[in-house]
């Protein structure tokens, strides 16, 4: 299928969602699988709403996730000449009309059938009009079938048909002579001689009047694949109250693109019980034969997990790098001392988001200036001074080299003063930390160093003296 064309095809009318995301991803994924082309276009002919501030965020979430296109990006303003030659084609060969109804008209029109029952569509009262007063304001509607069906095979929802009776003559040239979506949408992916159309399911009825638009201008029909929705835990559409925000905004809350990624794609696809896949997997597993026809619920927590996995099983130094800017954020722009791949690998076994690893990296960054008094109060001053001096002396004069040597030295020091575990490993935490929610002491001291990890120890022991 190396003839195999698609393309994501989003309105910069605002930021790269999920749900686009989603789609951006199928279609990547399906050209990818049959080695066909996947084709990026804007579709900017909503001249008021589209800005150049979507358009770069859309291009930015692309890029992010890692889905690169093999053409374009492509601009539907770029082709407004072409869709004028289309549409006078239309009405040179009877298959488009004139239309001068005015807005009052076609709302009295819209009334007057749903009063008496009847679905309120245009009536084609200009089909058959004479007199054409060709200076006065009309639009261009497509002259479509009145009688038969409308159907398709959808390879994922099975064979849809409309009544033609119900589908209306569709607007395909405003009154300032902007083409309309449904018209511009036929005219591109015919040219582009796109083979598959991947796409929510809210553009399902939009299908019919656009397969008569392909049929009218000569053009051959594409295959069609209709993903249902996402809805978020109350099985409403998916919106800004359910979480769900720009891919970008993602990024910025600390998830990789690969769990997004692996994420998205199991939102309405499945490859047996498997819940990872690496993006070679996805690859070469992908089929929209496989997705299912019930729309799918968005799971943060099932997001946090695929996070978590894929932050636990990274490398350090690229983990480092991603990090960098979530630090900043905090006021960390110098992560040379300690070591930053260092202190990821403290953190990377817990941490569900780079936000997270970023707020319990800090203190690695920034001395503690004030301590968890409820932790430090459970044991006496005198206890809190012997235990700040002996791992202090040890520390400095054992100079351990790794983590276990760290852990080996608590477990000497706690024999030879007859202390338990926590009574020196809980104290030193909080030294070096602030609090109690920290990695295990020896991967403290190791990525702080001996003289950092002393100098904190030696200034509790002054605060709580």
């Amino acid at each position: 299928m190396s003839d195999l064309r698609v393309r994501f095809a989003p309105s910069p009318t605002g930021y790269l969602h999920v749900g686009g995301a989603r789609t951006a991803l199928f279609n990547w994924l399906y050209a990818r699988h049959f080695g066909g082309t996947f084709i990026l276009r804007i579709e900017d002919t909503d001249t008021e709403r589209s800005t150049q501030e979507s358009v770069d965020a859309i291009l930015q979430g692309m890029e992010w996730l890692g889905l690169d296109w093999d053409e374009g990006p492509f601009y539907q303003t770029d082709n407004f000449p072409l869709y004028k030659q289309h549409v006078q084609k239309l009405l040179d060969e009877g298959k488009a009309y004139r239309c001068w109804c005015t807005q009052e008209e076609l709302e009295a029109k819209r009334e007057a059938a749903m009063a008496e029952g009847r679905k309120p569509k245009y009536d084609g009262t200009c089909r058959h009009r004479q007199d054409q007063p060709l200076d006065q304001p009309h639009v261009i509607r497509f002259k479509a079938p009145e009688e038969g069906e409308t159907a398709f095979d959808d390879l994922i929802k099975g064979r849809i048909a409309f009544p033609n009776a119900e589908l209306d003559d569709l607007i395909i040239s405003r009154t300032d002579g902007t083409p309309t979506y449904n018209f511009c949408v036929v005219i591109d992916d015919a040219l582009m001689r796109i083979s598959h159309v991947i796409r929510g399911d809210d553009h399902v009825n939009n299908t019919p009047r656009q397969i008569q638009l392909y049929e009218a201008l000569g053009y051959p029909v594409p295959l069609f694949a209709h993903v249902p929705m996402i809805l978020g835990s109350d099985k409403a559409r998916l919106s800004k109250r359910h979480g769900a925000t720009s891919v970008i905004a993602y990024r910025e809350m600390g998830y990789l693109p690969e769990a997004l990624n692996n994420y998205l794609v199991r939102l309405g696809w499945s490859h047996g019980d498997d819940e990872i896949f690496s993006r070679p997997e996805m690859i070469e597993k992908f089929d929209i034969n496989h997705v299912g026809r019930a729309p799918s619920v968005f799971n943060p927590d099932k997001l946090n997990w695929l996070n978590a996995h894929y932050i636990k099983t990274s490398e350090p130094a690229r983990l480092a790098e991603l990090l960098k800017p979530h630090l900043a954020t905090r006021g960390v722009t110098d992560t040379a001392a300690p070591d930053l791949a260092g202190v990821v690998a403290t953190l990377q076994e817990r941490a569900q988001t780079l936000e997270e690893m970023a707020e319990r990296a800090l203190f690695y960054y920034q001395a503690p200036q004030s301590y968890d008094e409820a932790a430090l109060a459970k044991f006496d001053k005198p206890h809190l001074a012997a235990v700040f001096t002996a791992v202090a002396a040890k520390l400095t004069a054992a100079q351990p080299a790794d983590a276990a040597a760290v852990d080996a030295l608590f477990k000497e020091l706690c024999a030879e003063h007859s202390w338990k575990m926590p009574q020196v490993g809980q104290p030193v935490r909080v030294a070096l930390s602030g609090g109690t929610q920290a990695p295990g002491i020896g991967e403290i001291v190791l990525a702080l160093g001996i003289a950092e990890t002393v100098a904190r120890i030696e200034r509790a022991k002054n605060r709580v003296a």
